[in-house]
């Protein structure tokens, strides 16, 4: 019996690979990221990697197609997923942040636009404010709907900022913060406990 682990594509999934090797759990070459493949078994196939875009890993790891998953703590927050959260991995740190223009005199008012990704983060953390917005959601190029008027602001993750001040914006506003969090599949935990113990004490957990 051999366990999955969905990881987010790009930086997060090197990340938790170099993580993994650390703790003796895999070898460095049981992904190729420059591979088109979005599968990759460790040469024992005890261990099965699954390349997913960050959204959908909640969905895999919730619904049993995974074991395991590594996914920000800003997602999880957005989905509420019904998953454990085992451990806060330590790396992928960054802010979700509300932004705006930079030198714009428009404040917060209520039916306010506001482009994310993050609705119902966007809602609640305005809504706590005192203030009703209307959510845009979008997944790429945000920065730029406050500039073509779509939005009033934008609710995004901020890294450096440099992206955000180099399109005349700037943070006003940090609403959390965000690290990787390794989440498992509530139904695993109690039926491949033999299986996936050695995994979690090489961990640490």
């Amino acid at each position: 019996m051999s366990i999955s682990i969905a990881l987010p594509k790009g930086r997060l999934a090197e990340e938790s690979l170099d993580l993994f090797v650390s703790r003796g759990i895999c070898s460095r070459d049981v992904i190729d990221f420059n591979s088109r493949k979005l599968i990759f078994t460790t040469v024992d196939r005890s261990i099965r990697f699954l390349l997913i875009r960050n959204m959908d890993i909640p969905s895999y790891v919730e619904n049993g197609a995974a074991d395991f998953g590594v996914i920000g703590k800003d997602i999880l927050e957005e989905l509420n997923p019904n998953l454990f959260e085992m451990m806060d991995l330590g790396f992928g740190h960054c802010r979700l942040s509300v932004a705006g223009i930079k030198d714009s005199n428009i404040g917060y008012h209520h039916n306010m636009k506001v482009a994310t990704k993050y609705p119902s983060i966007t809602k609640s953390f305005f809504m706590k404010k005192g203030f009703e917005v209307e959510t845009i959601k979008l997944y790429g190029s945000i920065e730029i709907a406050p500039i073509v008027g779509l939005s009033d602001f934008i609710v995004d993750l901020v890294s450096t900022g440099e992206t955000i001040k180099k399109n005349g914006m700037i943070e006003l506003e940090t609403i959390m913060q965000s690290t990787a969090r390794l989440v498992a599949n509530r139904y695993t935990i109690r039926t491949k406990h033999s299986v996936i113990k050695p995994f979690l004490s090489k961990l640490g957990i």
